[in-house]
C-alpha cells in the first residue's frame, strides 16, 4: 500500500460501525475514490469533523492494490459547505452536484477540471449566489468535459447545419439538435427555442468570462431547466433523485 495525498469534495458519508464512515470522495489528483475512515465519528477523532458532506478538505489515504476500500488516514478541513438560513436552493444545488458527481464519474478517472468546476459551483452556491444558474453551468460543463455534451449546432443524425431561429427540434435519444429532415419519425424530441440553445452554448463554454455575464430571463431558465432534466435523465438512464428538488432553483 502507497500513501497518497489528494484535494478531496466528500460526495457520500455511510456509518460503518459506532466510530468510522465509509466515504466517496471526488479528489482532484486520482478522480472517485471509495475509502474507510476509521474513527471519523468520534467526537475528538483524527479527522476533526473534516470529512462532513461536501466539505473541501486535504486528505492522506492509502491505496489498496486489491478491490477493497482505501484508507483514510489523515483529513484536513479546508472549508464546510454551509448554506446561509432559508437557501434552500443552494442547499438542494449542492446535493445535486454531489449526485452527478457520484453517479456519472468511475473510480480512479481523475478529471482535474471537473473537480475545479464543482469547487467553484459548491462555494458559490454557499455563498448565496444564484443557484439555478450556477447549477446549469455546473450540468452542462460536466457533459462537456465528460464528452456527454449534446450537438447544439449541427443535427446530431446527419451533421447539417441547423438554422439557429424559432423552434429547434431537440432529440434526448440522438443527443441534441435536429434537422427537419432528420426529425422525421423520431421519439422523444422536444421543441426547442433556438435562444435556449445559444445560452447553453454559453454556460458550456470553458472560458469563465462567457457565462458570467450572461443574463438568463425566466421564460429561457424554465425551458432550460425542463429540458436539462429529461436529458440528465436520460444519459443517466433514470431521473435524478435530487431532480424534483430542482424546482426551488426557480424561485430565487
Amino acid at each position: 500500500m502507497s500513501a497518497e495525498n489528494a484535494t478531496a469534495i466528500v460526495l457520500r458519508t455511510v456509518e460503518f460501525s459506532e466510530t468510522s464512515l465509509v466515504v466517496t470522495l471526488m479528489t482532484r489528483e486520482f478522480g472517485k475514490v471509495g475509502a474507510l475512515a476509521k474513527g471519523a465519528r468520534r467526537l475528538k477523532g483524527p479527522f476533526e469533523s473534516a470529512l462532513d458532506l461536501l466539505a473541501l478538505c486535504r486528505i492522506v489515504f492509502l491505496r489498496k492494490s486489491s478491490e477493497s476500500l482505501d484508507l483514510v488516514t489523515e483529513a484536513k478541513l479546508l472549508r464546510r459547505f454551509r448554506v446561509k438560513k432559508g437557501n434552500l436552493g443552494g442547499l438542494y444545488g449542492g446535493y445535486y452536484v454531489a449526485e452527478l458527481l457520484d453517479a456519472m464519474t468511475d473510480d480512479y478517472d481523475a478529471h482535474p477540471e471537473l473537480f475545479d468546476l464543482a469547487d467553484q459551483t459548491l462555494a458559490a452556491l454557499a455563498d448565496g449566489e444564484t443557484a439555478s444558474k450556477h447549477v446549469l453551468r455546473f450540468e452542462l460543463g460536466l457533459l462537456r468535459i465528460l464528452g456527454l455534451l449534446p450537438s447544439l449546432e449541427q443535427c446530431a443524425d446527419c451533421g447539417d447545419e441547423v438554422p439557429a431561429a424559432g423552434s429547434v427540434a431537440f432529440g434526448h435519444l440522438d443527443g441534441g439538435v435536429l434537422c427537419a429532415k432528420c426529425r422525421v419519425g423520431k421519439q422523444q424530441v422536444a421543441s426547442v427555442h433556438a435562444g435556449v440553445l445559444r445560452t447553453m452554448t454559453q454556460l458550456a463554454d470553458s472560458d469563465d468570462r462567457v457565462w458570467r455575464r450572461l443574463q438568463i430571463d425566466k421564460r429561457t431558465r424554465g425551458q432550460l431547466r425542463g429540458l436539462m432534466n429529461q436529458y440528465m435523465a436520460h444519459v443517466l438512464g433514470r431521473k435524478p433523485r435530487l431532480q424534483p428538488y430542482l424546482t426551488w432553483l426557480e424561485r430565487q
